[in-house]
């Protein structure tokens, strides 16, 4: 029998039209116009929160903080501060031009017992830093101020026995001043305003008579005073 010879056609694809190509193209236009608000707002969203907490100082230090304090140096006094007697734990933070160090006492430590501990972790800071160089102002050129924050309690700072103690030392000054801030210097004065205070969060609205017949109302925006009326014989 003759063979058949079978012929393979192949196809081939149609090429798009103009029209197609077009369409397409302002498809892919209109697609990325509208996407490019969003990722404009997207990455401004981004760097928002990558720079949350970060102050923008601008030109405010510019020829300041000169010598800067740098990370190895704030682990250098945090390592330091540790090991000064009393100091259970410690935190070192550098905030603009502020070097403040948070020290914990024992619970049960007194007033000079804070205080001998604030004394000792200000050595220990000046012993990294030299007061003279990154503590004091030169030539009208602002340096760092460091605070010195001892405490004894983490929680309960209502209770009497707490004890905060600050040691400052501000670029301007000669020498660090030390206060307890735990301890009202007026404490009269502290109390009354915490009366007051009392007094507007629980109003009395109960009539109250004074000495000469009138009836006072008190309340939380002020005192409201009437005069008894006469009685008709």
């Amino acid at each position: 029998m003759p063979q058949k010879t079978v012929k393979r056609v192949h196809k081939v694809p149609a090429r798009k039209s103009r029209s197609s190509r077009r369409t397409t193209t302002i498809l892919w236009t209109c697609i990325v116009l509208i996407a490019l608000p969003f990722c404009v707002l997207a990455w401004l969203l981004i760097s928002s929160a990558l720079d949350t907490g970060t102050p923008i100082l601008g030109d405010r230090y510019k020829g300041d903080l000169d010598p800067s304090i740098t990370k190895t140096q704030i682990s250098q006094v945090e390592t330091a501060v540790k090991n000064v007697s009393g100091v259970e734990k410690c935190t070192v933070d550098l905030a603009t031009a502020t070097l403040r160090v948070y020290a914990k006492v024992a619970d049960d430590a007194t007033e000079d017992t804070a205080k001998a501990a604030a004394d000792g972790a200000y050595d220990a800071v000046t012993s990294v830093l030299d007061p003279a160089t990154y503590f004091t102002q030169s030539d009208g050129k602002k340096m760092y101020d460091l605070e010195v924050h001892v405490y004894n309690l983490d929680k309960d700072r209502d209770s009497d026995s707490f004890v905060y103690v600050i040691k400052l030392k501000t670029s301007s000054m000669t020498d660090p001043s030390e206060q307890t801030v735990s301890t009202p210097i007026d404490a009269d004065l502290a109390q009354q305003l915490r009366d007051d205070v009392t007094n507007r969060s629980n109003p009395s609205a109960t009539p109250q008579a004074s000495d000469n017949g009138e009836i006072t109302l008190g309340g939380e925006e002020g005192q409201v005073s009437a005069e008894p009326t006469a009685t008709a014989q």
